[in-house]
């Protein structure tokens, strides 16, 4: 049969009912690193490949021209220019901060393009076109959001070195993290790095990174974004994300901490204080401490009251914490290295704080990349705010607080215009689908570059491993169920345990599936129609248990990627590819005892559909094997990596002419080939 003329976005092989219904076209991000570093291997694991998986998949699906896949390198922020100013101090780098910029991103660049990930553009959001265009997008995503009453111009306290006479940008300053629960050492100007956002003046024991000093609070006006304002909408959100069985449960449950009435968290041993300035405190609701608590709650209507009291407790040298909440969202700051932000009612020389301007670089480098493609400008709205598109932001836990709090009312309170035309949009700008993923740790610690435990970077794990065998075993970690220890013999064992081979490498459990057992089905293949039949694959129907066992798969891994429950296909694909060859080696031992050639042809038949079935769903996870499997048969990488087929024999990949022989010409294997390779370290 030919290929399907609608694009079809249904599996016909499912029955009705569990049919999933895919998007006409579809955009893909996979957040932004900051452009002050290489990429470790949580970059890697945690995020990218997972998202290049589910973009492969998307392009196989629906498609290679209706999935565009987003990314690239953060220019701004403090963490930029900190890591600058270090380098530079310690002589280490004599060059601009421009150029220090560059020279990360194209380290990052070079690492993406080894772990074959497969992003449409990979530019940035301060270099050459991409930068333009998110410096247009910037000012009018501002503008937009002050036209619809949403923005407020304050003036909030910011940290000042008086012995370095400097404003310090967010990195500058470290400290413990004021929200209660918390355990981060590792907080900023009014972040820590494990997500939690909160005033400048409530981090504990700042320090200036320049001097070591106690930096002052200064005043300083920025804008914010009234993100309060839409509690009413979030929480109508989050409880229609608690409804949809294919999001994460992580991403409702992060988003619903931020939605609690604003807490203050005091001391029980401060209570005699407190009582002394209750009455001067904005009406509140007082809660005893739980038994074994170290900390009584007040409880305030809204964040201007807990701010008030925030001032009150102050004075009084009362200590305390706050809880999560929804507070002013930041727009603009005041560090010179960043997007120029838009002057509005009179307020110059700012520039966007890196995180609101990072949550639509997507649109930004979706418009550029149609750009480089010639296409109108306007064609981003056809990927944004379509009713038959979607947007797949892959993210890890740390960020949901911007992409599940913050994004989605920035997205909101642009309604009911559009981000750059006026008035009244048909189609405006859509609420993207977040998958979260939780930790990946090295061995059992949470590893970070700026924390005490050092992980490997992602070029590092390539002495020891090929690309294939480390994107399967990340696919297969479950990190969308929990947190998940990745454990690479070569830097975690002992001496004793590397020089021992009964020690097994974790990592290589699911290389062994292509290395070991897929490989051995391929070759088996090929081998077989070298020998017996002439170098051809010789074509027919499959058996009904090879067709009814590829349906039932073809239709588990549809559903399963719409969840995007990556090891849930991994191991959807484990059983499948070893069905394949138990089905290959009992078929052809039958054959070959009962000297039977048409139960030889038969079996082939099978396996070689079999095989098809198997390389195409496994094109996301091991796309240079799977794809050298497509060029040795002979076939068009466009029609063979498609589900715009029946895929209900290997005929229909064929030409008529090729039906009517019976058979269809492969390319010659040579002996003891490998589809998928092992790493030279792990031959003995």
């Amino acid at each position: 049969m030919a290929a399907l003329p609608d694009n079809a976005t249904t599996l016909s092989a499912a029955p009705a009912e569990e049919r999933v219904v895919w998007p006409k076209r579809a955009v893909v991000t996979a957040g932004m690193p900051y452009g002050n570093k290489p990429l470790h291997f949580g970059h890697i694991a945690g995020v990218f490949v997972p998202a290049d998986a589910f973009a492969r998949f998307l392009r196989d699906r629906i498609g290679p021209e209706n999935v565009r896949f987003i990314s690239g390198t953060d220019c701004f922020g403090s963490p930029i220019n900190e890591g600058y100013r270090k380098l530079v101090e310690a002589g280490e780098f004599d060059g601009t901060i421009e150029e220090y910029v560059q020279k990360n991103h194209d380290a990052q660049k070079a690492t993406l393009d080894a772990y074959g990930i497969s992003l449409s553009i990979y530019e940035g959001s301060g270099m050459g076109h991409s930068g333009d265009v998110h410096q247009l997008i910037s000012g009018k995503f501002i503008e937009k959001l002050h036209e619809n009453g949403h923005l407020h111009k304050r003036a909030t306290l910011q940290f000042y070195d008086a012995e370095a006479h400097t404003f310090l940008n967010g990195r500058q300053v470290t400290g413990r993290c004021p929200v209660q629960g918390c355990k981060s050492e590792h907080a900023y100007a009014d972040e820590c790095d494990l997500g939690h956002s909160y005033a400048p003046e409530d981090l504990i024991a700042p320090k200036s990174s320049l001097t070591g000093t106690v930096p002052e609070m200064r005043p300083v006006e920025n804008w914010y974004f009234d993100l309060p304002a839409f509690g009413d909408f979030l929480r109508e959100r989050v409880a229609a994300m608690e409804a949809d069985p294919n999001i994460r449960a992580i991403v409702p449950q992060a988003i619903k901490e931020f939605l609690a009435p604003p807490v203050v968290y005091i001391k029980n041993d401060a209570r005699e204080a407190y009582e002394a300035v209750a009455a001067d405190l904005p009406a509140h609701e007082l809660r005893e401490p739980e038994k074994g608590k170290q900390s009584f709650e007040i409880e305030f209507a809204d964040i201007d009251a807990r701010d008030a009291a925030r001032d009150v407790l102050g004075q009084a040298g009362i200590r305390f914490r706050t809880g999560k909440a929804l507070v002013p969202f930041r727009i603009t700051g005041n560090i010179e290295w960043g997007v120029k932000a838009p002057v509005i009612e009179g307020l110059e020389g700012l520039t966007v704080w890196c995180w609101p301007e990072s949550l639509w670089a997507p649109m930004s480098f979706t418009m550029a990349v149609n750009d480089q493609m010639g296409l109108p400008r306007g064609s981003w709205r056809d990927w944004w705010c379509s009713k038959d598109a979607e947007v797949y932001q892959f993210i890890g836990q740390d960020n949901l607080y911007f992409y599940g709090v913050a994004q989605p009312a920035l997205i909101d309170a642009l309604r009911p215009g559009d981000l750059i035309m006026p008035g009244v949009a048909e189609n405006p700008l859509r609420q993207t689908r977040l998958v979260a993923n939780h930790h990946i740790l090295f061995g059992d610690k949470k590893a970070s570059s700026s924390g005490a435990v050092k992980p490997p970077t992602a070029d590092e794990l390539l002495d020891f491993y090929t690309v294939e065998q480390l994107r399967a075993h990340f696919l297969a970690l479950g990190l969308d169920q929990k947190s998940v220890g990745f454990k690479p013999k070569p830097f975690l064992a002992t001496e004793e345990e590397l020089a021992d081979p009964r020690v097994a490498d974790p990592v290589l459990k699911e290389g062994a599936l292509l290395t070991n057992v897929f490989n051995r089905l391929a070759r088996s293949c090929f081998y077989e129609a070298q020998k017996n039949f002439e170098g051809y694959l010789p074509l027919g129907r499959p058996t009904d248990a090879a067709l009814a066992r590829a349906n039932e798969t073809l239709a588990a891994y549809d559903r399963l990627m719409l969840k995007v429950e990556l090891h849930s296909v991994m191991s959807l694909m484990d059983d499948f590819i070893r069905f394949a060859n138990k089905h290959w080696s009992e078929g052809i031992r039958a054959a070959e005892l009962e000297e039977d050639d048409e139960a030889r042809r038969q079996v082939l038949v099978d396996s070689f559909y079999l095989l098809r079935v198997a390389t195409l769903l496994m094109h996301p996870i091991g796309p240079a094997g799977t794809e050298k499997i497509c060029d040795y048969l002979s076939f068009e990488f466009d029609d063979f990596f498609s589900w715009n087929y029946d895929l209900e024999d290997v005929g229909e990949l064929c030409s008529a002419g090729e039906i009517d022989e019976g058979r269809h010409r492969i390319r010659e294997l040579p002996p003891r080939f490998d589809f998928f390779e092992k790493h030279p370290s792990q031959y003995k």
